[in-house]
């Protein structure tokens, strides 16, 4: 790992809140903007690129905002080779400046229409004019990864010797493969000034150019959170801070068990759902169905996992499908506080497994229910149903009004939300409020059939205190399936907080 130290310990300059707002579709206000940032300081990041200040009047009070909140990391803003983007970012207040200067020739010509001497001159009269006016300047070359290297070189030279404090190459359309940028990366972290490497994900490369760059000499890593930004997206943070530590056990200074709240926070805030399949954050990292992998985890649960869960903040989870084994399946009922006979786990087992061959998706409500009849348990709901009403439209907020049965007690209650499915489980939260403090986490929907009245299929996952549990409903209606999946899940929870109490007394 050579030149891995050179500039000291490795910098993280994260810019979710500027190439990854570029996402499409994604628009951050300043609420958001300076939660995420708050996030990012908190998580350990060097260098928050908090935006483009040239952008629009609401940006930059955005990241003037974020650069006068006190935190500790440095603020930093994306400007262009023009004198005006400097004076516009020293009005937000920010410590430095990412100076972005096109260095390909298919950049230089075709987009900027000038020449390769012209565009070295800007770079430097820019520079000069940052480091004037106190800045912190970031030299980085657009599209470098497709430049002629030795004019490359040329330009970062002419901006150390105008004042750049720190470089940067960027893959601008995620071009590069690893043993390249290593070549690149040990002739330019030669040139006396850190450099950072900034890696777009097109062909999904982008991680391990970054690792490769970080090996060859790169001092900085730029990141943004779940690897969101334009296209396919940027170098993944959570991605390249757990290679870095698990892998090539590196201290990178980021406070690890952060990772996974923090991604969540950006998924919701930019509306960008996480792939399940997304490495380290995604639903399924720390998820098992397999029956020889539970059995393998019961054992010692590096049999199945690279790194233990609640190193990145997140728990281990069991689903039950077809693939599900009795192991599994036992795990499951155990925390329930369930226990079976093995003729009665064996019963479990088949209509757990009759559900997967279907093609449905087991709940923790699906196993409970298939549990109490084999256990012959009979429960009676806690919380019942009476009458649900919701109004909505594009002048009116939408209001729902329900009527519960409650320990047996009537209960009528409304709540406004966002639609009249957020309403509707807003007013049943409030209907049980008395007794149980309960959160909606996740809310998923698939249609299971096609046309206006296709029948869909409601997931969510509802948690009370550290408990979590997933539950579903079906129909028609979208509303009261979400309502049949929403009051499944709270009748569950009460029913495993009351078995908890029971179990407490009788110890």
């Amino acid at each position: 790992m050579r030149g891995i130290d050179l500039f000291g310990k490795i910098r993280f300059l994260d810019t979710t809140l500027r190439d990854g707002e570029q996402t499409p579709g994604v628009s951050l206000c300043m609420d958001e903007k300076l939660a995420i940032a708050q996030g990012l300081d908190s998580l350990g990041v060097d260098v928050i690129e908090a935006g483009s200040a040239m952008t629009s009047e609401g940006e930059r009070l955005s990241i003037k905002a974020v650069a006068d909140f006190g935190l500790k990391a440095e603020i930093c803003s994306y400007v262009r080779a023009l004198t005006a983007d400097i004076d516009t970012a020293l009005a937000c207040d920010v410590d430095s400046v990412h100076l972005v200067v096109p260095v390909s020739d298919l950049h230089i010509e075709c987009k900027l229409k000038s020449d390769r001497k012209s565009v070295i001159n800007k770079a430097v009269q820019v520079t000069e004019y940052a480091k004037d006016h106190g800045l912190i300047v970031e030299l980085s070359g657009e599209d470098a990864s497709r430049a002629d290297q030795d004019y490359l070189v040329s330009l970062y030279k002419a901006g150390i010797e105008a004042g750049a404090d720190r470089l940067a190459f960027c893959d601008t359309v995620g071009v590069l493969v690893p043993e390249v940028t290593g070549d690149i990366f040990s002739r330019l972290s030669q040139l006396g000034v850190p450099i950072s490497i900034h890696c777009h994900n097109d062909f999904g490369m982008a991680t391990a150019n970054t690792i490769a760059a970080l090996r060859a000499g790169a001092a900085q890593a730029h990141v943004t959170v779940n690897g969101i930004g334009e296209r396919a997206g940027n170098a993944s943070l959570e991605e390249v801070v757990m290679t870095l530590e698990s892998l090539y056990k590196i201290n990178t200074g980021i406070k690890c068990q952060d990772i996974y709240q923090l991604s969540r926070l950006v998924s919701r805030m930019t509306g960008l759902p996480m792939a399940p399949n997304k490495s380290i954050v995604g639903e399924n990292a720390f998820t098992h169905e397999a029956g020889i992998h539970v059995h393998g985890l019961l054992a010692d649960t590096r049999t199945y996992e690279p790194i233990h869960p609640e190193t990145v903040g997140r728990k281990r989870r069991i689903v039950l499908g077809k693939h599900a084994g009795r192991a599994s399946v036992e795990l499951a009922l155990r925390e329930f506080g369930l226990l079976a006979t093995e003729q009665q786990l064996a019963q479990i087992v088949t209509r757990v497994k009759e559900l997967g061959d279907k093609g449905k998706r087991v709940s923790d409500a699906d196993l409970q229910t298939i549990a109490d009849t084999v256990l012959s348990i009979q429960v009676e709901p806690k919380v019942k149903l009476q009458e649900v009403t919701v109004v909505a439209g594009n002048t009116v907020t939408p209001t729902a009004s329900v009527k519960i049965l409650l320990n047996g007690a009537m209960k009528l209650e409304a709540g406004t939300g966002v639609g009249p499915v957020d309403a509707a489980i807003n007013a049943i939260r409030r209907a049980i409020s008395d007794v149980a403090d309960v959160r909606l986490e996740e809310y998923h929907v698939d249609a299971i059939t096609g046309g206006t009245n296709a029948l869909v299929e409601v997931w969510v996952t509802m948690a009370m205190a550290d408990r979590k549990i997933t539950a579903r409903g079906a129909g028609a209606d979208i509303i009261m399936a979400s309502v049949e999946a929403v009051l499944e899940g709270i009748n569950r929870l009460m029913r495993l907080e009351e078995e908890d109490k029971a179990r407490c007394l009788k110890r």
